[in-house]
């Protein structure tokens, strides 16, 4: 008998584990879609190139990457890849951190030069809770009745 209630425990943890892993990643994917969606389309993001939104890295558990030079010319675009690839890898303890690495990230963040700042990373970052909220509410209605299914397997942005 404790053999079965044992392994009801650790079942149910396993599935708590992934279903907060699950609510986490998605609302790390929806923090970031709200950084980066771009002034044009009703966010935050000041687009010109594209540079600022492709110099987006994520690293989990990690020193944070260099600054990048512009290079001035062509148009960039942005790649949710690292993002997905990052969120899979991710334990439950781990830090995920996201850092938008063009040399001007900050300024068009902040603002500089008596030009106001966008606070695009600010105001996403803003909606953390509201964010994680929404996540698990969604993630709950999708699993019930599911009982041992995966929940999420990520989302493109």
């Amino acid at each position: 008998m404790a053999g079965k209630f044992t392994g009801q425990v650790t079942a149910w943890v396993a599935e708590t584990k992934q279903r907060m892993e699950a609510v986490r990643n998605m609302a790390v994917e929806r923090v970031v879609e709200v950084a980066q969606t771009p002034v044009e389309a009703g966010g935050n993001m000041p687009v010109a190139t594209g540079f600022l939104r492709a110099s987006m890295r994520v690293i989990r558990n990690g020193a944070l990457p260099m600054q990048t030079d512009n290079p001035g010319v062509g148009s960039f675009n942005f790649d949710a890849a690292e993002l997905t690839a990052v969120l899979a890898a991710a334990g439950l303890t781990d830090v995920i951190t996201v850092v938008w690495t063009a040399n001007y990230a900050r300024p068009a963040n902040y603002g500089a030069r008596g030009r106001p700042g966008r606070k695009f990373r600010d105001l996403a970052a803003q909606q953390w809770p509201r964010l994680v909220a929404e996540s698990a509410t969604q993630l709950q209605g999708q699993v019930q009745g599911r009982q041992g299914v995966s929940i999420y397997q990520g989302g493109a942005i």
